[in-house]
């Protein structure tokens, strides 16, 4: 896979494995769109890497996904890599009932809902189009439901998430559309602060720092590896 000269979008793309996406895609000369819910962050990222886009969209509200799909027709038509990126993992105890999974964000449309959705609006752009791919990141915890046991929504979603890339992979590909599954260890991000139990996750032997992860990653997908697995 060619990695520069390329149009890319990456969600969830202002911070973690998705701002480190977008830096290193930014400094091979790929022209980038991130997009988040948080402005302030969004901001902040177009700041430190210039000439980049930033969109604030919720993957979670269908027209808002519908919008972030019409500014890119406008402002970066020449789309071939679609990063579906963003997420989220809560710690949820099953034993307290209903209120404990609609207590907070939900997890199924960010981390499952969105990339399905999102995949369906840019399929028909990305379709014959040189270079083109959708990857989708999710996560080693997909194969491991019992490691941690306290994030049981999240091990569904990243499941979910790798079975629709291995359908959506043989699906998309007489479009020549590549499907590639990106499949993280443990990262250094904000994805969730409150599962680490109080470790740091700078300097510690529990989280890839996220440059070194997506270094190593796009490495393999320069490889033309299509399920990438790094890591512990």
């Amino acid at each position: 896979m060619r990695m520069n000269g390329n149009a890319v979008l990456i969600t969830g793309g202002a911070t973690g494995i998705g701002y480190s996406l977008a830096k290193y895609f930014h400094a091979r000369g790929n022209k980038v769109l991130i997009c988040g819910r948080r402005e302030d962050r969004l901001a902040q990222a177009a700041d430190k890497l210039p000439g980049i886009q930033a969109f604030r969209c919720d993957v979670t509200d269908l027209d808002s996904c519908v919008a972030l799909h019409d500014h890119v027709r406008d402002f970066l038509p020449d789309l071939n890599i679609l990063i579906n990126n963003a997420g989220i993992q809560r710690n949820i105890d099953l034993t307290r009932g209903i209120d404990e999974l609609i207590g907070g964000e939900n997890e199924i449309r960010v981390n499952l809902q969105a990339p399905i959705y999102l995949s369906a609006l840019f399929t028909p752009m990305l379709s014959g189009r040189d270079n083109a791919a959708i990857v989708n990141v999710s996560s080693g915890l997909a194969f491991m439901p019992d490691y941690a046991v306290g994030m049981p929504i999240y091990h569904v979603t990243k499941a979910g998430l790798h079975a629709f890339s291995v359908v959506q992979r043989k699906q998309l590909s007489p479009l020549g559309i590549r499907v590639i599954e990106i499949i993280p260890p443990a990262v250094e991000s904000e994805l969730n602060p409150e599962g680490r139990r109080g470790r740091s996750a700078t300097n510690s032997p529990y989280f890839m720092a996220s440059d070194e992860f997506v270094e190593k990653a796009l490495a393999k997908m320069e490889q033309d590896i299509d399920e990438i697995r790094l890591g512990r």
